[in-house]
């Protein structure tokens, strides 16, 4: 007990309780968002998806953990790179290639999509048998889900081999990594 003089000059009672330390484990850093981080996979398929990674410097698809994004997938024959002449046929033909690209990132395809951007040529946006095939393919490649979806009218779309695209589309899935892989 320590005393000394108070406000009113009387002795001030103190009392200080000492406690003994207890052993305790020393802190380790928890995890954090850096470290609980997948590094990125990058992905190019077979034959058109190697030449544009080499001619323009992109990956077709990239995989974080468990989440795939494709870049924008047009209508180009994946084994040739020619496009399609047809705006029909272009537009089925780049569904195809984005699922290609999903699942050569190791997804499962359409059904994990839940985000998409779909850029198209200006001249068509009024084209309603251009925009109903669209529609209607999201609906055959998608039947039980609306993903969330920003479409873009753009002036032109692609360059060198791509030149002349009319439809380019973008994704966003998830794929969830199964434990113990």
């Amino acid at each position: 007990m320590l005393e000394g003089g108070g406000s009113r000059g009387g002795p001030v009672n103190v009392n200080i309780l000492l406690i003994k330390p207890f052993d305790v484990p020393p802190l380790r850093p928890g995890p954090t968002a850096a470290s609980t981080m997948s590094k990125p996979q990058f992905f190019a398929y077979p034959k058109q998806g190697e030449v544009v990674r080499e001619l323009f410097w992109y990956s077709q698809s990239v995989r974080v953990g468990d989440r795939i994004e494709v870049s924008g997938q047009g209508g180009w024959d994946p084994l040739t790179g020619r496009m399609k002449t047809d705006p029909l046929e272009e537009i089925d033909q780049v569904f195809e290639n984005v699922q290609l690209a999903l699942t050569h990132a190791g997804g499962k395809g359409w059904a994990q999509v839940y985000s998409m951007r779909v850029y198209v040529v200006e001249s068509y946006w009024d084209d309603e048998a251009f925009l109903g095939h669209l529609i209607g393919s999201l609906k055959r490649w998608m039947p039980d889900h609306q993903p969330l979806m920003t479409a873009v009218g753009v002036a032109k779309l692609g360059a060198g081999p791509s030149a002349g695209m009319r439809v380019e589309i973008e994704v966003a899935a998830h794929d969830p990594v199964e434990k113990g892989e």
